[in-house]
């Protein structure tokens, strides 16, 4: 059994992770902090975690991280990157939820993040916590940057195209849909419900923040630089995520039998039969990521459907996942959830 830290526990992947955890069979939760609710009941706070945690919000001073086998940062980017060298010298290993340690340009990094990087040396040696493609690196990781909900969304559904040098790989396109939960529980105009509500909107549309970090995934798998446009939106649910995805073709494939091998043996990707259509209610509060693959007309263009819960394998379950490979545990330790449904 390991020793666990949340530092920001108050959002919703911190209480998405709390729930994950708290059934986790292998994990004691030490500590959970936050500033601004120290002394709180967690339970009080989230009363669906009554039962489950019996811990009070502590200050990072109360928290003694540094007695911790592992720490979670659910916090805003430029959070982890203060704080995870000291961790990491007191031989703490490290998940940040955010994008502090995702993107392996630091130059690139504080262009698209507006700030300047605290631990530039940890960016070297993190680990990019993809398991369906870094799972043997995962292992070894001291500081691991867990993948953000669109970049998961989007290369599970390019990799084996990309992989198999299939398509052509200078004019990639994802067009995805989140629910509101992907901007995070601070108040907000656009997300209000008089705002978000019956309304369906395109954002981000000149650059957004996962950009560099799907190119770079994807670059990586290619073996050279990608060509990729990314289009977000914002639909009027609270989880979920919808990637639309299209690859001009390059050859003669059978797309169907491509997607079923590259994905046999992956306890969290269900590659769904022909000609289906998955919905984001089918993996609702579940580390599954559900993907269909289509030729319309039998035609030069793949269109990939790939759907997950922004919050579970978007985030705070793909976490879970990481830490399970980091110590060795089952992979499907505490994520053995049935998506709930309706």
């Amino acid at each position: 059994m390991i020793k666990v830290g949340v530092v920001g526990g108050t959002g919703y992947t911190g209480v998405e992770l709390l729930r994950l955890l708290a059934r986790h069979p292998q994990v004691q939760l030490a500590a959970i902090t936050s500033r601004g609710d120290a002394g709180t009941r967690v339970d009080a706070m989230f009363p669906s975690l009554r039962g489950w945690v019996d811990l009070a919000f502590v200050t990072p001073q109360q928290a003694h991280l540094e007695g911790c086998d592992l720490v979670f940062f659910a916090t805003p980017n430029g959070i982890a990157m203060q704080q995870a060298r000291e961790l990491v010298d007191a031989g703490v290993r490290v998940i940040d939820l955010a994008a502090d340690f995702r993107i392996r340009d630091v130059i690139e990094w504080q262009k698209w993040y507006g700030m300047e990087h605290a631990a530039p040396e940890l960016v070297a040696e993190a680990v990019y916590g993809l398991p369906e493609v870094n799972r043997e690196r995962i292992r070894g990781a001291r500081v691991l940057a867990n993948p953000g909900c669109y970049p998961t969304a989007v290369q599970l559904g390019f990799l084996p195209l990309v992989e198999s040098g299939l398509v052509d790989l200078g004019n990639l396109v994802a067009d995805a849909k989140s629910g509101v939960s992907g901007a995070g529980r601070k108040a907000e105009v656009h997300t209000l419900f008089a705002e978000a509500g019956d309304s369906f909107k395109a954002y981000g549309v000149p650059g957004h923040r996962h950009l560099p970090e799907i190119r770079q995934g994807l670059a990586n798998v290619a073996g050279g630089a990608v060509g990729l446009t990314f289009v977000p939106h914002l639909v009027p649910m609270i989880r979920g995520i919808h990637a639309t995805l299209y690859a001009r073709l390059n050859k003669d494939v059978d797309l169907q039998a491509l997607y079923e091998a590259r994905y046999r043996d992956e306890p969290f990707v269900d590659v769904m039969p022909a000609s289906s259509h998955p919905e984001t209610r089918s993996v609702r509060a579940s580390n599954v990521c559900r993907i269909a693959v289509h030729r319309p007309q039998g035609g030069e263009v793949a269109v990939v459907l790939s759907v997950i819960d922004n919050l579970v394998k978007g985030a705070a379950g793909q976490a879970v996942q990481n830490m399970n490979i980091m110590f060795g545990y089952d992979e499907k330790a505490g994520l053995d959830i049935v998506p709930v449904s309706p």
